[in-house]
């Protein structure tokens, strides 16, 4: 651990333009756009360091739930209610490819290192895989163990890790095909990985987040403080893996100690419910998305 950082709490930009309650907010890999979706179908890439709207992006039918930007920043994934994967060149706007194959609502959207591969998880209780240099529109690999509705998928170089309505968190790896079953015991509706990839956050809809080792399962810790009960709703880590970051139904966002747990700072970030956070690569800055219809850009 190196000096203490400032948390970013001050706010620094509001970005406007989504009709309607925003679901997901993303920096993209170098922490200089930003990116979000939401109800009225559209994402939208902005700058979040001036408040500049620079692009908006539509084509979905129903709400967009969440969006995934590639390694190189070039490339954007979607998915939401109209069970569509759509996979998008950033500069132009094109649609470049959509995969249909989700039976129901797609809820989560990464991509894999390379950027070779979009992975989706959903309300049809399974993960799924594509290619995306490949012009089949059938996912090279479908995951379908899964007891309930899928909330949530993070990946690394060998993993894929997902949260499910139904208390677990799967970790998936994808050489050998194992499949490691964490249960939590109360529905999952966000997952998230340390920087180290060595820990998995898991916001859990009893109002409480829980950090567990990767390697063991060992539950390490438990964050509580915020309200989530009811709403998909993200939390990360900071970028130094210092804190625990979450909304809260509330309207507040709650920064938490990841070693003792204890709040470290609270603020009211929106007048209602906060459905994502994204923290920044490298500099002590924040996005927080609402249903109020805006993206807030919070600094130290």
């Amino acid at each position: 651990m190196g000096p203490s950082v400032a948390l970013p709490t001050k706010e620094a930009a509001v970005l406007r333009g989504h009709e309607g309650a925003v679901l997901a907010a993303r920096f993209n890999h170098d922490g200089k756009y930003c990116l979000s979706c939401g109800k009225d179908r559209t994402l939208r890439l902005w700058n979040p360091h001036n408040g500049l709207h620079i692009k908006t992006y539509s084509g979905h039918a129903r709400e967009v739930r969440d969006v995934a930007v590639s390694s190189d920043n070039a490339k954007l994934s979607s998915c939401g209610g109209d069970r569509q994967l759509f996979y998008w060149d950033v500069t132009t706007g094109r649609i470049i490819r959509k995969f249909r194959g989700h039976d129901s609502e797609i809820n989560s959207v990464k991509f894999n290192e390379f950027a070779a591969a979009i992975i989706s998880g959903g309300y049809d209780r399974s993960v799924r895989a594509w290619d995306c240099r490949s012009h089949s529109m059938e996912p090279i690999q479908i995951i379908d163990t899964f007891g309930d509705s899928v909330t949530s998928v993070a990946v690394t170089k060998t993993d894929i890790v997902a949260g499910c309505v139904d208390g677990t968190v799967r970790t998936f790896d994808i050489r050998n095909g194992r499949e490691v079953v964490d249960e939590l015991g109360q529905a999952v509706n966000s997952v998230a990985l340390s920087n180290d990839e060595n820990c998995v956050l898991a916001s859990c809809l009893d109002s409480t987040i829980r950090l567990l080792d990767r390697a063991s399962g060992e539950l390490l810790q438990e964050y509580k403080g915020h309200d989530n009960k009811s709403y998909k709703m993200d939390s990360c880590l900071t970028n130094s893996d210092a804190h625990v970051v979450s909304g809260s139904e509330d309207g507040n966002v709650i920064f938490w100690d990841l070693v003792d747990a204890s709040t470290v700072a609270s603020f009211k970030a929106h007048p209602s419910v906060v459905t994502s956070v994204s923290y920044h690569p490298s500099e002590s800055r924040m996005l927080t998305a609402s249903v109020d219809s805006t993206v807030r850009v919070w600094k130290s």
